[in-house]
């Protein structure tokens, strides 16, 4: 029964590739052509991303060695004004990984005087992903791409000013 208990089992990410890598094979095997060339158009797509995908991945290297939890605390506090929003706005952006992990932080500023309405304009503005944003350009275009992130930046701000009159910090 131990033995059974120490077996590693396969976690969802390698279950998900295995069921693609096999989706492929029988495709493969029943007609070449077509997986051949669905292979081709994605090593195609994969490529033209690639160099973009770089760009994204040291500039979240660089955010997040510079932004720590104390310049946070400094930008964003109770009396922070209009530089407070503009810094909500570029944390909300540039803050990465999932929302559970963001909790105890704002927790954390909230108790040292961030505002709600800062915390709400910080939350909104994670929609705006920077690591999606290759993918975006790529299936929607720059135009689409840019007028949906300035229509979140603007619902944002409006979302917080809603936050700063429903709730009380």
């Amino acid at each position: 029964m131990k033995n059974k208990k120490k077996q590693k089992r396969i976690n969802g990410k390698m279950k998900f590739f295995l069921i693609v890598v096999l989706i492929y094979l029988i495709i493969g095997l029943i007609n070449f052509p077509i997986a051949k060339n669905a292979l081709l158009n994605f090593l195609n797509m994969f490529l033209r991303i690639l160099p973009i995908l770089g760009i994204v991945f040291v500039v979240m290297v660089g955010i997040n060695l510079y932004f720590t939890q104390s310049r946070a605390k400094k930008y964003l506090g109770e009396k922070s004004g209009i530089k407070g929003w503009i810094y909500a706005i570029i944390f909300g952006i540039l803050i990465s990984g999932p929302p559970y992990v963001l909790y105890p932080l704002l927790g954390d500023l909230k108790k040292q005087g961030m505002k709600n309405s800062l915390i709400a304009v910080l939350l909104y503005n994670r929609n705006v992903k920077i690591p999606f944003l290759p993918a975006l350009i790529y299936y929607f275009g720059l135009p689409f791409t840019i007028i949906l992130s300035i229509y979140i930046l603007i619902f944002s701000i409006l979302n917080g000013k809603l936050i700063e009159l429903l709730v009380d910090d």
